[in-house]
């Protein structure tokens, strides 16, 4: 399942803030981004949440960010049993602003509570409880350019997820490919690849929308898939 999907729209967020908007960069009231993301394909995931700044978007220091979330991915197809994820994670960190961009890094603990339905009814697991480490960087090597990357690694389920972006100004947003990828303990994989349209704007809320190819194991599923990122700053 690829479950981060808000914390990239949270990273979005940080790149309109403080690496390409110097103008609303100078409001010291930009102390905090709504967000919520959708991902839809063979697995799916939801989420919402906030990140709060301490001092301002555009400058070094601490930043908080606070993620609820839930997916459901299809666990086996004979019998049909479908495993649903509901996530949470309050987490602290630090950002660092450079000239080409920014860099954040945060860890907290991390709370997963998992059921598998199906022909036999439901299974409830126990809550699982962690720590979860998330970095990202984002980076205008030119003008014209956007780079992300982002890593993230949790205790509770096991699980590691990792994206990579690059993305060139066209048509009032960056785009360009995406490539990610998301595992955990239960041996389940997923690569995607795929094109993304990011830093759209309609009004005050700004977007990211991304399409493209995604392969789980096991079972060797390949389907498609389409994201839709949603922030927006208090």
């Amino acid at each position: 399942m690829c479950r981060r999907a808000h914390q990239e729209a949270l990273s979005l967020a940080v790149c309109v803030l403080v690496a390409w908007s110097p103008a609303r960069a100078e409001d010291s009231a930009l102390r905090t981004v709504l967000f919520g993301s959708l991902e839809a394909g063979a697995s799916t995931f939801s989420s919402s949440g906030a990140k709060l700044a301490f001092d301002r978007f555009d400058r070094d220091g601490p930043v908080a960010l606070v993620t609820l979330g839930s997916g459901v991915r299809l666990e086996s197809a004979a019998p049909t049993l479908v495993r649903l994820t509901l996530l949470g994670a309050a987490l602290g960190g630090y950002q660092f602003i450079q000239d080409w961009g920014a860099v954040s890094v945060f860890a907290g603990p991390e709370a997963s509570w998992e059921s598998f339905s199906g022909a036999g009814g439901m299974q409830a697991l126990p809550l699982q409880a962690g720590l979860r480490i998330h970095g990202e960087v984002w980076a205008r090597p030119t003008a014209g350019t956007l780079v992300t990357a982002t890593a993230i690694f949790g205790t509770a389920r096991g699980d590691a997820y990792a994206r990579l972006s690059w993305g060139l100004a066209l048509f009032g947003a960056y785009l360009g490919p995406e490539i990610a990828f998301y595992g955990d303990r239960t041996d389940y994989r997923k690569w995607s690849l795929g094109l993304h349209a990011t830093d759209f704007a309609l009004g005050e809320t700004r977007f990211r929308l991304s399409a493209g190819c995604q392969s789980e194991n096991p079972g060797d599923r390949l389907s498609p898939y389409l994201s839709l990122a949603v922030w927006r700053t208090l």
